[in-house]
């Protein structure tokens, strides 16, 4: 038998081999691809056809030196900005992401640098912050604060209570508060922009242990990060962005640092990175 698949579903089809069926699974299509994207402010070109792929049960990290376009990059899957050209796909379906509330909608939850977290909120209202659960007009805080909980725990977080105000914990503590905010509406794909930028050292590792939980929850993790020893600690791939362009992809497993500087800096071509993500 030969399998044709179209989404996630495999049919199969009669072929002979001997006197047994044979079936060939065909594997599902990228959570998100991203297919010739560019981007011009004006007359700066900020991406320049940018092909990207993310999978489920995967972490994909973009990285690339300040004005690379990935920020912008990001900024389009969270639906802030809209592409001028390109594909952009969910689960093999094409789609448009115009607004951050469409982006929702598609499963896509987005962290950026500055955490858009309030220090005079406890840890609940800040996860349930203009999307409180509510019982007719009143606000459910029993249930917020239950929902909560199970989400920290989820990330195997060190946050002492759910009603601690966000003001007194670390900064550490309020990137995973930021982290746990994303899992509130289920989503399929996070990305993160540079979520252990200013972190102690045990910070980070507390950080990089929730994008690990994350990842063997099911979703689809977009990393943008600077710091190479991160990426390399939790990325599947590695995706390098040069001048708004593709430079690379790499398998994160086989890759080492010196290679990824290599091609940020342009020391490494595209052609030859492609060839080493082929090995």
């Amino acid at each position: 038998m030969i399998a044709v698949g179209v989404g996630d579903s495999v049919h199969a089809t009669p072929t002979t081999r001997g006197a047994q069926d044979v079936t060939t699974p065909v594997p599902p299509p990228p959570l998100l691809s991203m297919r010739g994207i560019s981007k011009n402010f004006g007359a700066v070109e900020a991406l320049v056809g940018v092909d990207l792929d993310v999978h489920a049960h995967e972490v994909v990290a973009l990285v690339g030196d300040n004005g690379a376009g990935k920020s912008t990059l990001a900024k389009m899957v969270a639906g802030a900005i809209t592409p001028d050209t390109g594909l952009i796909e969910i689960d093999g379906e094409p789609t448009v992401i115009p607004t951050p509330g469409a982006a929702h909608a598609l499963g896509v939850a987005t962290v950026f640098q500055d955490l858009a977290l309030c220090d005079n909120l406890d840890v609940t209202s800040n996860l349930f912050l203009g999307r409180e659960a509510r019982v007719g007009p009143l606000r459910d805080d029993g249930y917020m604060e239950a929902t909560a909980r199970r989400v920290l725990d989820s990330l195997t977080s060190r946050i002492p209570s759910v009603r601690s105000q966000l003001s007194t914990l670390s900064a550490g503590q309020r990137q995973t508060v930021a982290i746990a905010r994303t899992l509130i509406g289920d989503p399929r794909l996070v990305v993160l922009d540079e979520p252990t930028a200013a972190l102690s050292v045990a910070a980070t590792a507390e950080v990089l242990t929730h994008i690990e939980r994350l990842r063997e929850m099911g979703l689809g993790v977009i990393l943008i990060s600077h710091n190479m020893m991160d990426v390399l600690a939790v990325a599947d791939r590695i995706v390098v962005l040069r001048h708004g362009r593709n430079n690379g992809v790499f398998d994160a497993a086989t890759t080492s640092h010196e290679q990824i500087l290599a091609a940020i800096t342009g020391a490494t071509s595209r052609r030859q990175s492609r060839m080493h993500a082929l090995r």
